[in-house]
């Protein structure tokens, strides 16, 4: 938890800071955000085939074959680099076919420009993370995170504003700051796996080409789980363009209640990677019951903590969209919204935490299919025909939570089945 908040937080802070020097700078980080950091995210669903697969051999005692699996997820990563670098540095024609302000454009392709000079870092970081999650140690990452958050800070200001005899580079800094950081993370992992307490995992041995038989093993696990983070994270981004017909105001408050949600979902992804790791541990070990009980206390374990949140936003939803805003208009749509976020809560916490422990068992292709019906060919339909009134009278942006909601809801119903069938199985 401690890790996904604080790599959470660091893209809080690029808006923040852009945000203070103008509405342009801001607005172009944001719009390179939102081009890389979905594309990164699949990359890095793709490469973290590397936690059940490590995790599944340290519960089987096969703790020698680490070292090569995570050599071979580095070739992966080195190619993940590649796709990301290309896609990130040619954005703009993505752009300028979007219509977006050519002002913000000038922000955005340099932010993009500097930050892919980190990639293949960050890349090398999760597969290393990755690999001592797996083996049961959650807190390198953790101290990792919150360490690069906190160079994030100064980093950021030297940059934006040319302190330090740096150039000024407004919001086109923070990709030079973010590409410094991802190597930072990188080192300092390196650091960790070097040390003779990672020994036993055999990564330091020797050096390995390609082996594509492998590589195709990890492929085959990892492929899907970063297809299901798109169609998710595809969905949700989806909404916020369509809701764009709506005018800014409605942009603004969908907003404000959708980051309220995403906060809030930092807590049971965090549950959900830690599921994969015992669940994939026991299964390794051919401890069918203790994974099972593991998937059983993850999700009640989630569910509590989804009440906790419901509760939470519910009472204090005023005080937390007056957090992003002081425009009247905008504070009380977000505020209604925020009833909605109750119910989206529920089934989204959910539904990430029985995909998560899905991965323990290696059970990713379902999952996948799973997400691609429930928000490409149910949830974005009814958000369409309710939000635009194609059936009947427009409901505006509440017609696209309510297709949010319902996909959210059958994706949960249909993972919590599909993990008390695998667990069975394996039973």
């Amino acid at each position: 938890m401690g890790a996904q908040l604080a790599q959470m937080g660091m893209g809080v802070l690029d808006t923040i800071m852009a945000g203070r020097l103008s509405p342009v700078d801001l607005a172009g980080v944001a719009l390179g955000g939102s081009v890389l950091f979905p594309v990164m995210l699949v990359m890095m669903g793709i490469l973290q085939s590397v936690s059940p697969t490590v995790s599944q051999l340290s519960g089987a005692n096969r703790k020698d074959e680490i070292g090569e699996i995570v050599r071979q997820a580095l070739w992966m990563a080195l190619l993940a680099a590649l796709v990301i670098s290309l896609v990130i540095t040619n954005a703009r024609p993505y752009y300028e076919l979007m219509e977006v302000d050519p002002r913000a454009i000038d922000v955005s392709v340099p932010y993009l420009a500097n930050a892919a000079l980190g990639i293949p870092a960050i890349m090398g970081y999760f597969v290393l993370r990755f690999m001592v999650e797996g083996v049961g140690f959650t807190r390198p990452a953790m101290m990792i995170a919150v360490s690069a958050l906190l160079l994030k800070i100064p980093l950021n200001y030297i940059f934006i504003y040319g302190k330090l005899g740096a150039p000024e580079l407004g919001g086109a800094g923070c990709g030079v700051s973010t590409a410094i950081i991802m190597w930072f993370q990188l080192i300092i992992m390196v650091c960790v796996v070097t040390r003779k307490k990672f020994d036993f995992t055999g990564l330091r041995t020797r050096l390995s080409f390609p082996n594509w038989t492998l590589i195709k093993e990890l492929l085959v696990i990892g492929i899907p789980i970063g297809a299901t983070m798109f169609f998710e994270v595809g969905f949700f981004s989806m909404t916020t363009v369509l809701a764009g017909r709506f005018g800014s105001e409605v942009v603004a408050a969908h907003t404000t209640a959708m980051n309220i949600g995403g906060i809030t979902f930092m807590l049971p992804l965090a549950i959900a990677m830690a599921s994969t790791i015992r669940i994939g541990f026991n299964v390794g070990a051919g401890r069918a019951d203790l994974a099972r009980k593991t998937a059983v206390t993850a999700l009640v374990s989630t569910v509590v903590i989804a009440v906790l949140a419901i509760i939470f936003v519910v009472l204090l939803r005023y005080q937390l969209a007056g957090l992003y805003t002081n425009n009247a208009q905008v504070l009380d749509l977000a505020a209604t919204l925020m009833l909605f976020v109750a119910f989206f809560v529920l089934f989204d916490h959910t539904q990430v935490t029985a995909i998560g422990a899905l991965r323990g068992y290696k059970d990713t292709r379902v999952p996948m299919t799973i997400t691609f019906v429930c928000y490409w060919l149910i949830g974005l339909p009814i958000s369409c025909m309710l939000g635009f009134g194609w059936l009947g009278d427009p409901l505006g942006i509440f017609g696209f939570w309510i297709g949010l909601i319902t996909a959210l809801g059958i994706v949960s119903l249909c993972v919590c089945l599909r993990l008390w069938r695998v667990s069975n199985r394996f039973s």
